[in-house]
């Protein structure tokens, strides 16, 4: 199974932090954001995961290429030239991802208790085309989401 994590943006909300270290390689919790997600997507079968990049693509690329060998999963790039939103380096990445298989997609800046195994078995035992993770909120207007 594969995965592709969304990591284009500039992380602009968390410099200066950000101005020499792409924000997925900022630590949380002892270890960079990106790890936890990788971790968790090794322990629940996925075996290789692309990475959507945009900005300072080497930096990620030279921290993840030791951490590959450690965690025994294979990972790619799939590089945007400008940043192209959200559906933009999904579609950028088919090539990686187009062997038919249902995959995970991920923002690079979420960090939670990851139920992957629960939600490859509900699309298994479904069929559904897509399982979409969410959070209830009070106000998701907080989060650019309007609902009327």
């Amino acid at each position: 199974m594969k995965a592709l994590i969304l990591v284009g943006g500039y992380g602009t909300r968390l410099r200066p932090l950000t101005l020499s270290v792409p924000k997925p390689l900022v630590d949380f919790c002892n270890k960079a954001m990106i790890l936890h997600q990788i971790e968790a997507l090794a322990a629940a079968g996925v075996t290789e995961v692309v990475l959507a990049v945009n900005y300072q693509p080497e930096k990620m690329r030279s921290f993840l290429n030791e951490k590959e060998k450690q965690l025994g999963i294979k990972i790619t790039t799939s590089k945007e030239d400008e940043p192209l939103d959200t559906a933009g380096p999904i579609k950028l990445a088919e090539p990686h991802l187009n062997d038919g298989e249902p995959f995970f997609v991920l923002n690079s800046d979420v960090s939670c208790a990851y139920p992957f195994e629960e939600m490859i078995a509900f699309q298994k035992k479904t069929g559904a085309s897509g399982v979409l993770l969410a959070t209830p909120v009070e106000d998701p207007s907080k989060f650019g989401v309007s609902c009327r």
